[in-house]
């Protein structure tokens, strides 16, 4: 299995796809010290890779500057959102970036201990990244007086989810880490003051981390230079569908839906779900928009249909899912997204009014913005972009009525 899952594959990139050498970033960063690591990570403009977006040198600076007698930095690989794999590439083949990445925010934030909750689903890999962090011990690159620094003391354990997907949402998955039901915290207070067992908490995505070596090996301004003015850097995009090379790719932040849909040979095009079930469906009038925070923006998941994908059934699948995962906490959410999918079976029936669609959709707003966590806020999202940009397909049928 090690042979087939582990093994590097041959994959180019401009920064995660590059060359490193383990430890290196570790060694610079304790050289130049905690406060030029925070500089070089506000150069570089990073923002957290799991799709929320948030700026990772704010959120270390927050950490930081939090008042505890423990900290601790948590790393958030529960790749839970469907259509998304390239966590799992990162830590089957990359884990030293991965656990670089994790040394060096132990050391900014101040932390003695940091934490991978790893998706449930994903136990096959338990074994190889055990052993892996057992050779940083033996190398120090992790444990005591790493690197022969006697102030600095940080160790990484794993913990395995149980599948739930609402564990992915940070609150949550603190729930989860201290041996609680997943659901999600009211906010404030945030992880950053209160996080785990009321501790200071930075919780990262796995890819965001994993930008972190890079940049303080090449610098700030390195990194910033790609990407766009928004968006820096470059971005891991899952890739599947109907195409003929699906898989993993990096590229940097601003390229095209056209351009991703040429590079992997997708044919026939109709639709592209844009951030996993959680996301937004464009047609072909919208695959010239740029894969950037400030447009067509994703945790890295990209979902391709052709010609011969029937639209409704596709919503149908996404609000089967979003009803099955709802803990269930908050109103808007766990009711939500029953009627949601009541109104695409109503649909399939033909047993429907526009009125009653329309009254739907502003249902879907209403959840975006009472909803307690991101699985609320964003369940609504395929049903309503789908239904509005697929409306001539998934209401052919019907002779009358105005759809808004």
């Amino acid at each position: 299995m090690e042979e087939t899952i582990f093994k590097k594959q041959n994959r180019t990139g401009p920064i995660l796809f590059s060359d490193y050498k383990r430890g290196e970033s570790i060694k610079k960063a304790i050289e130049i010290g905690r406060e030029n690591v925070l500089s070089e990570l506000r150069d570089s403009k990073l923002k957290g890779r799991g799709g929320a977006g948030f700026p990772t040198a704010t959120k270390w600076m927050l950490t930081a500057a939090s008042t505890g007698k423990e900290k601790f930095l948590v790393c958030n690989a529960d790749e839970g959102e469907p259509g998304t794999f390239k966590d799992r590439v990162l830590l089957c083949e990359y884990p030293e970036l991965v656990f670089d990445g994790m040394v060096i925010g132990g050391y900014t934030i101040g932390a003695k201990k940091g934490i991978v909750y790893l998706r449930g689903e994903y136990e096959y890999m338990l074994e190889y990244l055990e052993n892996y962090l057992e050779q940083m011990r033996k190398d120090n690159l992790l444990g005591e007086n790493i690197l022969g620094h006697a102030d600095f003391n940080y160790d990484i354990e794993i913990r395995l989810g149980a599948g739930a997907y609402v564990c992915g949402e940070e609150t949550a998955l603190i729930e989860s880490l201290e041996g609680n039901r997943g659901e999600s915290r009211n906010r404030p207070p945030f992880p950053v003051n209160t996080g785990y067992n009321g501790r200071p908490t930075s919780v990262n995505n796995v890819e965001t981390l994993a930008s972190v070596p890079q940049i303080i090996v090449h610098g700030g301004a390195w990194f910033n230079k790609m990407g766009t003015d928004k968006s820096s850097g470059s971005k891991l995009f899952s890739i599947s569908g109907d195409c003929k090379n699906p898989g993993v790719y990096e590229l940097p932040w601003g390229t095209t839906i056209n351009e991703v849909l040429k590079l992997v040979g997708a044919e026939n095009t109709k639709a592209v779900q844009i951030g996993g079930a959680s996301g937004v469906c464009l047609p072909a009038s919208q695959f010239n928009r740029k894969l950037a925070f400030e447009d067509a923006s994703t945790g890295g998941s990209i979902m391709i249909f052709n010609n011969t994908r029937n639209m409704l059934k596709i919503l149908k699948n996404f609000m089967e899912f979003f009803v099955e995962e709802s803990c269930g906490q908050c109103t808007p959410c766990r009711i939500g997204n029953v009627k949601l999918l009541e109104g695409v079976e109503k649909i399939e029936k033909n047993d429907f009014t526009f009125e009653y669609i329309n009254n739907l959709k502003e249902l879907g707003k209403t959840m975006q913005v009472a909803s307690k966590c991101g699985l609320g806020q964003s369940s609504p999202n395929s049903f309503i972009s789908i239904l509005d940009n697929f409306k001539d397909e998934i209401f052919n049928h019907q002779e009358s009525g105005v759809l808004k």
